[in-house]
């Protein structure tokens, strides 16, 4: 099986376009019949463990006290495949708007060993978002579907799974979905470091007797410098956090202001936007899974196959990760060459086809 998955792996990193057992096993001059590509997916049972597995070589290789796990979610557009509990509507905050596919979210590790050293940018846990719960709408009168678990619950199970692999790690990251107090209380309990987004209608106290009188304010209508942390106190939360308010500007021009938060009272305002800059490595491996792992390109029909699909597609993923260290090439300019060569493969077998038509 292991030959199987490395194989389809590979397959999924080459091809350019829709993935299948057929195409595989054409690929391969049917040197392999596509029914056993077929049972790959549909009988094999990868997990978290499996994931885990195949990331901890190189995890356990660069590692480092200062890590960051950053949590976000991403959406797998599936717009013409049938609606199962995987498959299903979802909202893609980065869209604005609800998407039929799959809600994928990860625990992503970014860790750097050395100023000299690769960054490893790596998934270590997925959990897929399944809405098996189907219910009515009263105002829309439509059916719609729910999950049993929120992605809080299951970003804290998969936080207990990192530190229960031993993984080595400081700080956690996410942005404003995840800010809970319930998150914050648990990380900190953990004796870990949270930088986390904030939305601006959050409620915070600026001293401790506004706190103990119950007065809170919005945090966007606090008044408190720019790119200067502050203590504050969350509504609900046990213990201060420091909350710094930095000013951004949008693609088009347009200004608005970001509230960072964490359990370390000693950041700097520096310290916030250097560490939290890092979540932004996440989107680019969401992109890598659409564009170099074909994570979307499965013609799969149920469930199981579904998963193993995107499993295999993380994995793929977890490749070409190892392959930039060696290759001191990221993941797109890798599928570039690849690319590059089947181009030139294809000008030459052309130019074979047209000596024969007219010779």
């Amino acid at each position: 099986m292991e030959n199987l998955l490395d194989l389809y792996t590979d397959y999924l990193i080459s091809s350019f376009g829709q993935t299948s057992a057929t195409g595989l096993s054409r690929l391969l001059d049917n040197a392999i019949e596509h029914d056993q590509f077929t049972r790959l997916l549909a009988n094999s049972d990868f997990s978290g463990k499996s994931l885990w597995q195949a990331a901890k070589p190189v995890v356990r290789e660069h590692q480092s006290e200062n890590a960051c796990l950053i949590f976000d979610d991403c959406v797998i557009e599936k717009a013409y495949t049938d609606e199962n509990d995987l498959i299903c509507w979802h909202w893609d905050h980065s869209k604005r708007r609800n998407i039929k596919g799959i809600n994928l979210l990860s625990a992503f590790y970014h860790t750097q060993k050395n100023s000299s050293s690769e960054i490893l940018r790596i998934p270590v846990s997925i959990e897929t978002i399944s809405k098996p719960i189907r219910f009515c709408d009263l105002k829309t009168k439509k059916e719609k579907r729910k999950s049993v678990v929120s992605k809080n619950e299951l970003m804290l199970k998969m936080i207990a799974q990192a530190i229960a692999n031993g993984l080595i790690f400081k700080y956690i990251l996410a942005d404003s979905w995840f800010a809970s107090v319930e998150n914050m209380t648990y990380i900190k309990k953990k004796k870990k470091i949270f930088i986390f987004d904030m939305q601006s209608n959050r409620l915070a106290a600026i001293s401790a007797e506004d706190r103990r009188k119950g007065r809170w304010t919005r945090i966007d209508k606090l008044e408190i410098p720019d790119n200067k942390p502050v203590k504050v106190w969350l509504k609900d939360l046990s213990f201060p956090v420091l909350m710094t308010k930095q000013l951004f500007t949008n693609k088009d021009q347009t200004t608005g202001y970001r509230f960072l938060v964490s359990n370390d009272l000693s950041l700097t305002d520096d310290q916030f936007t250097t560490i939290y800059k890092k979540r932004w490595s996440v989107e680019e491996y969401h992109k890598s899974l659409k564009q170099n792992a074909s994570i979307a390109k499965s013609p799969t029909r149920t469930v199981k196959t579904q998963t193993n699909h995107l499993y295999a597609s993380i994995m793929a993923y977890i490749k070409l990760e190892k392959l930039k260290l060696i290759n001191k090439m990221n993941h797109f300019a890798m599928k570039t060459k690849i690319y590059q060569q089947a181009l030139k493969t294809a000008f030459k077998e052309l130019a074979i086809l047209k000596q024969t038509a007219y010779a």
